[in-house]
């Protein structure tokens, strides 16, 4: 489409509860103050760790229209994936004129496409509906258990979808994201996904990323990254080890959206609990995970 390729550290940002589990938009201008404060280039909003996938569609607007005053600072990435690609192209028509930079959506979690045609199908109907947008196939095999190519998808998805920018790209396949990163001289915006794997990524050319850590600790990642550009592998890597760390507590205490959520409140940004299905820790474990994340000097780069 002609626009530019993502940079930098961009928070995929979680979704602030009241008690009762409804939505709170009112945390949202300190929640954004903060990451622009702390450089971070950019929101992904409504997607896993905003807990999208559980809310309604008029909900997901709304958390989009209080971002939206934000989004000259922070370049707003909606995630408007839906089972139903018609509620996904609703989502996606919104973000278009509430500020939105692009729009990314998974997979259908139900009826999973078997084929390439079929994903690239099911794309195609939701990014049409935001033609002015790029748009990012949001690859996250653990949430959808679609594992399709995604070379072959960016291949085909270009033939047929005119706005394809590129990948968000959560999972491990190391030698996958390379072939997606070579594609075609580097035309596919290939945008990181896993945080506690960012080092490789960095390794692999990657220039942008987003991770759940990087709402509360996106200094330490500057820090390995410049380390890298440096050439100072060694320490880059204690950067890196530090965060494999940080990531075991945060699986220990229930995964990256429990766990974030209660982090981001130590840190200072309510974000209360998380929705049902989803288990939030009780007072007990959150007094539990904040020594271990002192015994750590977790809050030193904080």
């Amino acid at each position: 489409m002609g626009k530019e390729k993502l940079k930098g550290l961009i928070a995929p940002v979680f979704t602030p509860m009241r008690e009762d589990g409804e939505i709170r938009t009112d945390v949202i201008a300190d929640y954004a103050e903060v990451l622009i404060l702390n450089r971070i280039s950019g929101v992904f909003v409504c997607g896993s760790s905003g807990e999208g996938m559980l809310l309604d569609v008029a909900e997901r607007k709304a958390i989009v229209e209080a971002w939206e005053p934000f989004s000259d600072k922070l370049k707003m990435i909606v995630h408007v994936g839906c089972t139903s690609y018609k509620d996904a192209q609703s989502l996606a028509e919104h973000a278009q004129h509430h500020g939105a930079w692009a729009i990314s959506s998974m997979g259908p979690v139900f009826l999973q496409p078997q084929s390439i045609p079929q994903l690239v199908e099911y794309c195609s109907k939701i990014a049409s509906a935001a033609p002015d947008l790029p748009f990012y196939y949001y690859h996250i095999p653990v949430r959808t258990n679609i594992t399709l190519s995604m070379p072959d998808f960016l291949v085909a998805g270009s033939e047929t979808i005119p706005n394809l920018a590129g990948i968000k790209y959560t999972y491990a396949n190391m030698m996958e994201i390379h072939q997606c990163l070579m594609l075609d001289n580097g035309k596919f915006d290939i945008v990181h996904g896993h945080d506690e794997l960012l080092f490789y990524g960095l390794s692999l050319g990657i220039e942008a990323a987003i991770g759940t850590t990087y709402n509360f600790i996106p200094g330490l990642y500057r820090q390995m990254i410049d380390e890298f550009n440096k050439g100072n592998m060694e320490k880059a890597l204690e950067y890196q080890v530090f965060v494999v760390k940080l990531f075991d507590l945060i699986k220990r205490f229930g995964g990256g959206i429990t766990t974030g959520k209660a982090i981001q409140t130590l840190c200072g940004i309510d974000c209360g609990p998380c929705r049902t299905p989803l288990k939030s820790l009780t007072s007990n474990d959150r007094l539990q995970l904040k020594m271990e994340l002192e015994r750590i000097g977790f809050f030193e780069f904080v």
